[in-house]
């Protein structure tokens, strides 16, 4: 999943004099014993207007419950800095992880930025470059945005232009980043899965088997809880109004969280405790992966069969990904090992009930394949996940899965990302020039710079587009 729950939270700030430290150590100390207090409400009530409208109640305790949940309480903090003449950075020392925690407020003192993320030392790279077997500008690129990784890291790249493919493997070993052959290496994909589990339903659409204004509730022996009542598109779109994660999800199973959330739970959640956050009927997007999830646990059902084998027919099978699947079971030496943000090795995500959120396992070889279908235009299943079914923002819209975003003047490129606790990915593809990247490693999604895996993919990108 893409940076499941600890990444950047909000970000409003605004400029601001810090000749007054003493209003922050107030802010701070008070932020700091409701946090440990479990007074989550009393840390809405010194979020600024402006805050409280962009992070409702409901988000606020959310997000702090899962935080605290994940990390702890705060046994002690550092003040390092003003940051930009916007806000103040704290090292903060949670019970289980040691966090940046930055914070602005405004002229009445009350909050009006706040992120939570790794914290990064700051620390010169020793890494050597030794990629002299590729391109210049494609080395350097490579070794900018991976200096910052530990050693055993592997990052797996395949440059599609004009249909053409170049694979580019690295791997850290010994303070050197050198080439590596690692192609048809098994990664975690992450929230990648999304694509493929929009696809499977893309294909049952074509076939007439649902259709994807169906209500996903035809498929329970129950009714859904308040009201209900998400169509496969409002899953596949994610304007269902399902958070992030389901509120009965158990956050203190670290090394494998999604292992134990089956049946019994995902009927649970949607029979008696779902509550959606649209409101009148209107429509919003908000990304969810236990709408996926659910998404890909409904198709099984509406098929009789379980998800994953409905994935296998029609995706893996279908477009030759032979080394592709659905449980690192058995395929242990297959696996390049996940690490976690201190390069330790972790290990692998289970999936049960929401497999379809995150859950396949693959190769940049595997993924290539399902690259070059999305350029054929036999494949209609694809093509339906190419077409826009909601607008996010200017620059975004979204199909079915895919993100599509806007590159110049017009919509042409399609993106997703995907992050676990060991692994980082990114996919982005321009169909219509047969264009794209795709980069698959074992950097995890709590890694202070994951990020750079996604700037790599893009980065590369521009260079397939001006080849």
């Amino acid at each position: 999943m893409k940076k499941t729950i600890i990444i950047i939270l909000l970000t409003f700030l605004t400029s601001y004099s810090f000749s007054q430290n003493s209003k922050y150590k107030s802010v701070w100390s008070d932020f700091k014993e409701n946090y440990n207090n479990e007074n989550f409400v009393n840390i809405f009530n010194n979020f600024s207007t402006q805050m409280q409208n962009a992070l409702p109640l409901e988000k606020t305790k959310q997000f702090l419950t899962e935080l605290k949940l994940q990390v702890g309480a705060i046994n002690e903090e550092t003040f390092l800095k003003f940051e930009s003449q916007s806000y103040a950075v704290y090292k903060t020392t949670f019970e289980k992880a040691i966090l940046a925690v930055n914070i602005s407020i405004d002229e009445n003192n009350k909050i009006n930025g706040f992120i939570v993320k790794p914290f990064v030392e700051d620390k010169k790279s020793n890494l050597v470059n030794g990629l002299s077997s590729y391109p210049l500008i494609i080395s350097d690129k490579i070794y900018s945005l991976s200096k910052d990784f530990p050693n055993q890291t592997q990052i797996s790249i395949a440059l599609i232009h004009r249909g053409k493919v170049n694979f580019y493997g690295v791997k850290i070993e010994n303070d050197t980043i050198k080439s590596f052959d690692n192609r048809i290496k098994i990664f975690e994909i992450g929230s990648i899965t999304k694509v493929f589990t929009s696809s499977v339903l893309a294909s049952l659409v074509v076939d007439y088997q649902v259709n994807l204004n169906d209500l996903v509730n035809d498929y329970y022996p129950f009714a859904f809880g308040n009201n209900f009542k998400p169509s496969f598109l409002n899953l596949a779109n994610h304007t269902s109004g399902l958070p992030k994660l389901p509120n009965n999800f158990d956050l203190t199973n670290e090394t494998n969280p999604y292992k134990n959330y089956g049946d019994n739970e995902i009927n649970a959640y949607v029979s008696k405790i779902v509550k959606p956050e649209n409101k009148d009927g209107i429509q919003k997007y908000n990304y969810s992966n236990l709408g996926a999830g659910l998404l890909g646990h409904t198709l099984g059902r509406s098929q009789k069969q379980k998800f994953k084998d409905l994935l296998q027919k029609r995706i893996f099978d279908k477009y030759q990904m032979n080394n592709s699947y659905t449980s690192p079971i058995g395929i242990e030496s297959l696996i390049v090992k996940g690490l976690n943000q201190n390069g330790q090795e972790v290990s692998n995500w289970e999936f049960d009930a929401l497999f379809g959120g995150g859950g396949i396992l693959s190769c940049t070889e595997d993924l290539v394949k399902f690259s070059k279908a999305q350029f054929a235009k036999k494949n209609k299943e694809l093509e339906l996940t190419r077409k826009p079914t909601f607008t996010i923002n200017e620059n975004m819209k979204i199909g079915l899965g895919w993100h599509i975003l806007k590159s110049g003047n017009d919509f042409n490129l399609i993106w997703h990302n995907g992050g676990t606790g060991g692994y980082s990915s990114s996919m982005v593809l321009d169909v219509e020039n047969r264009n794209g990247v795709i980069i698959l490693s074992n950097v995890s999604a709590f890694h202070p710079k994951t990020e750079n895996i996604e700037k790599l993919c893009f980065e590369l990108m521009k260079l397939a587009e001006h080849q």
